[in-house]
């Protein structure tokens, strides 16, 4: 998971998952304009293994990340190769909940469905998931939603190991752990794991854990 090569920091290519744009207005008699990214919806799934008493996340590389790591000097010279010893890949594979894009035009509950079984190694049905919220990935560039679930899965329904590389080309890597040793984790001076990763954890243990 963790072989890099070739790295390079180019000038942006529009992809089906963001859109750039500037959104003008104006706002108390004054006109403003902001720079804005166009990103899909999706679904994050806090997964709970009984069995286990795990957590099910997901580790995996994060371009995002690995260019924050890069020194401002060199990230910001376009086409300019990286030097991958300097900052190797580990760098970046940050620690997530199931998740996945709408870009399918499936209900949430079927695309959490498909996500769980594709990333995690689950088959569950549709009726064990339970849907929580629907929130605003509120960043200075995006505004899309999420869709939050959180569901219950036994070693009975375990079909296959999970990551692997997926049809998106994700390399994904299925790591279970104790909510004890998650929580250990996410008290760390840093963590490398997006903002609804917290979010998630801790409204597991009020919701759920306890109650367990």
């Amino acid at each position: 998971m963790e072989d890099i090569s070739d790295v390079f920091v180019t000038e942006f290519i529009p992809t089906i998952y963001s859109t750039p744009g500037t959104l003008k207005y104006t706002q108390n008699n004054r006109n403003k304009s902001f720079d804005v990214f166009l990103e899909r919806n999706g679904v994050i799934i806090i997964l709970y293994n009984k069995t286990n008493d795990v957590l099910v996340l997901v580790k995996q590389f994060r371009a995002s990340v690995y260019f924050q790591n890069i020194d401002e000097c060199e990230r910001l010279t376009l086409n300019r190769k990286i030097d991958v010893s300097k900052y190797p890949a580990h760098l970046a594979f940050s620690l997530e909940f199931c998740a996945g894009l709408d870009d399918k035009s499936l209900p949430p509950e079927n695309l959490a469905q498909e996500e769980i079984l594709e990333e995690c190694g689950y088959k569950v049905p549709i009726e064990s998931l339970e849907r929580i919220t629907n929130f605003c990935n509120l960043s200075e560039t995006t505004g899309a939603r999420t869709t939050l679930f959180y569901c219950e899965v036994t070693e009975d329904q375990r079909v296959h190991e999970g990551g692997g590389c997926s049809e998106e080309n994700e390399n994904i890597q299925v790591v279970e752990m104790k909510v004890a040793d998650v929580i250990k984790y996410a008290s760390q001076s840093y963590v490398c794991s997006p903002v609804n990763f917290l979010y998630c954890l801790n409204w597991f243990l009020y919701h759920k854990y306890n109650k367990i």
